[in-house]
């Protein structure tokens, strides 16, 4: 594993680690996906439950986002560890990860079960969803310890080096879920909780795949039950609180999205918003899970080489980073402006749904091409550890989402609030791009 990282090899080490790590994000967005497909043609009720499960949809990412304060947060550390020749250090690192994911997976589980109501109606809740979304979320809930431990724990097999094994076990979840959900939603009948449930099964297969892994004598680096160290998970969460941060923005933004949409858009039109909104950010996940895969995936390069003090394998790395990136989105552009249709006739036939949901998507995503050195950067500087940097970056983009998130529809009416996406996709990256010019050259030439 230190071999591969050691490579001169650098555009083979990030075609390497990021093209799993791509291909298991945009896997881990059919959970979601899936569970969206088979509730939109339940029969009578598709449309509306939909609607309700896009509710849920803000509240399953905010419980996930603790996955990524610890998974995001340890790994750059054992990274940056593995690259200084400390590999006693590294697998401390993650062992007392596994003690905090652990107790923090039970503790969020007990507290979002207690508060499941009131978020759901202060998340945009109507008469009509709220029955839908109860029941979903109830039935996801029992499942939060396997999804955390799968999903922030797969973070140490990736930053070992074993990235397909990462990709599998995602691959894993997938497709037991997509065998699953028509099963428990059609042949069952239990319709929108039957969903929730193949989901809970489908992570609990993955986690028991992750754990075994780590816990085998197969990785270099094993999770070993040793005593709580404090420090440590203070400094795991330092580094990944930025990316949790950047997943609660993103709800909170979505959450406040849903919000205006029913304020503004009124009973029947607000319900069809809502229905065309939670197929719009289905398609979001397709692009942004990927992308941040590209460039989260190869963030042990970045931390492997930062703790080995070169800095010309960091510059040559993030170039191809980048350029990998801006190919994907380049690509996801085309496709949202040209065949989107075909992606929302997934989920509805409904004439007046599809034209309404393929219209906000093209203006949604007419700023997607920017977000490619923004993922960079800001992934970038967290994979180095320089979380500081990272926060800044990604918080004044959702300032800016959140500005027009209130002000359009006020101003302009419900119909432009969906501008708030490519103004925030613009003039947030402009931004990144000027810091990293200067403060992430300084950086390097520190090493």
């Amino acid at each position: 594993m230190t071999t591969k990282l050691d490579s001169d090899n650098i555009r083979g080490l990030v075609l390497g680690l990021a093209l799993p790590s791509m291909l298991a994000q945009f896997v881990s967005v059919l959970y979601s996906i899936v569970d969206r497909m088979y509730i939109g043609n339940i029969p009578e009720i598709g449309e509306v439950a939909l609607a309700g499960v896009g509710i849920c949809g803000p509240i399953v990412t905010m419980i996930s986002a603790f996955a990524s304060l610890v998974g995001i947060g340890g790994g750059p550390l054992v990274s940056i560890r593995l690259g200084a020749g400390k590999k006693r250090q590294a697998q401390r690192i993650m062992s007392n990860c596994f003690l905090l994911l652990s107790g923090i997976a039970v503790i969020v589980m007990l507290l979002a079960f207690l508060f499941k109501d009131q978020l759901l109606w202060q998340f945009g809740a109507s008469e009509a969803t709220f029955p839908y979304a109860d029941e979903y979320m109830t039935a996801y809930l029992t499942g939060t310890v396997f999804a955390l431990l799968s999903t922030g724990m797969n973070q140490f097999i990736i930053c070992q080096g074993y990235s397909k094994t990462a990709m599998f076990s995602v691959l894993l979840g997938a497709a037991l879920n997509i065998v699953l959900d028509p099963i428990f939603i059609f042949l069952l009948g239990m319709d929108v909780a039957g969903a929730a449930i193949a989901t809970v099964l489908s992570q609990l297969a993955s986690c028991i795949f992750v754990l075994g892994f780590l816990f085998s004598k197969k990785p270099e680096l094993r999770i070993q039950l040793v005593k709580p160290h404090f420090r440590i998970m203070r400094n795991v969460c330092l580094v990944g609180m930025t990316p949790f941060l950047i997943i609660a923005f993103d709800n909170v933004m979505l959450i406040a999205l849903n919000a205006m949409i029913t304020k503004y858009g009124g009973g029947q039109q607000g319900d069809m918003l809502l229905t065309c909104n939670t197929i719009l950010q289905s398609f979001m996940l397709i692009i942004t899970m990927p992308l941040g895969g590209i460039t989260g995936g190869t963030q042990t390069i970045l931390g492997y080489n930062y703790g080995a003090r070169r800095p010309d394998k960091i510059r040559e790395a993030q170039k191809w980073i980048l350029a990998l990136s801006f190919l994907f989105c380049l690509i996801m552009f085309c496709l949202a402006q040209t065949v989107s249709q075909y992606f929302i006739m997934i989920f509805t036939r409904d004439p007046e749904y599809v034209e309404m949901t393929k219209a906000i998507i093209r203006l949604y995503t007419l700023g997607i091409l920017f977000l490619a050195p923004q993922y960079v950067i800001v992934d970038g500087f967290t994979g180095m550890g320089v979380y500081q940097y990272a926060f800044v970056l990604s918080a004044w983009r959702k300032l800016i989402y959140f500005a027009c998130v209130f002000l359009l529809p006020a101003l302009f009416g419900v119909s432009k609030i969906f501008y708030c996406e490519p103004v925030s996709d613009v003039l947030g990256p402009l931004v990144s791009i000027l810091l990293y010019a200067t403060l992430g050259r300084k950086l390097l030439k520190r090493l």
